[in-house]
Order: structure tokens, then C-alpha cells, then sequence
């Protein structure tokens, strides 16, 4: 346990293939034709079809959980802003940063962020994590 420290960070890649979209939105049953439906999406705000956000932040789970802090560490919080839309077909990195401890409490307080292209943030948060 007392391998971590402040200041150490992971960052993984992820592209949001279609199939995948279908598979989450088969699964949550969200269904909304923003993330499905071509031609709706062309015409909505964002111009294509978005991945959804809790798919995104999804993957931010799978780095706490598998990675950093790592198998065994419990969610207790996860806060999240959502700036910018994550786009189908799109990759992001997802960085997950220590940037407290508490060890006599074993909680670990991190910084969970998602970048597109051109390290431009699309998905900025905090969480704190039981390990």
C-alpha cells in the first residue's frame, strides 16, 4: 500500500468505436438518438453522433479499478464536468493523478481527466478512492 504517492499519475488510450456505443447503450438502455442516429445527430448541436458521458467516465472506472490506485480500491466519490463532447470514433487519453493521501484513513484523492485532440480537456473531475 505504500507504494503510491503524490504526484503519481497513468494515462491510457481509448478510441469509442460505434460498436461499442451500441453495446453500451444496449446495456444502460439509453437510447438517445444523439449517440445512435446519424442523421439526428448531424442536425443536433454537435454535429455527429457523441459517445456517452458515463461511458466515458466509465473508463476512467477501469484505470481506478484495474491500474491506479488499482484492484481493490473502492469508488467513495467521483465528481465530473463535462466541456466537451467525446465524438464516435474518437481517441482520448485518460489521465488519473494522486494528488492527496490519507493514510491513516487508507483514502487516496485523485484527479480524473479525459483529453481529446491537441490535449484539449473534454472531461475534468475528482475522485476520492479507498484503496
Amino acid at each position: 500500500m505504500n507504494d503510491f504517492y503524490i504526484g503519481q499519475e497513468i494515462s491510457i488510450e481509448k478510441k469509442f468505436e460505434k460498436n461499442d456505443v451500441l453495446v453500451f447503450s444496449d446495456i444502460t438502455g439509453d437510447k438517445n438518438p444523439l449517440h445512435l442516429d446519424d442523421e439526428f445527430a448531424r442536425k443536433g448541436r454537435f454535429g455527429a453522433p457523441i459517445v456517452h458521458g458515463m461511458f466515458v467516465a466509465g473508463v476512467i472506472s477501469k484505470v481506478v479499478g484495474m491500474q491506479l490506485p488499482g484492484k481493490g480500491s473502492i469508488y467513495l466519490e467521483q465528481n465530473l464536468k463535462f466541456l466537451r463532447p467525446v465524438y464516435v470514433g474518437e481517441r482520448v487519453i485518460v489521465n488519473v493523478k494522486i494528488i492527496d493521501i490519507l493514510w491513516e484513513k487508507r483514502i487516496v484523492y485523485l484527479e480524473t481527466n479525459v483529453y481529446g485532440k491537441n490535449e484539449i480537456c473534454k472531461v475534468c473531475g475528482n475522485a476520492k478512492v479507498l484503496i
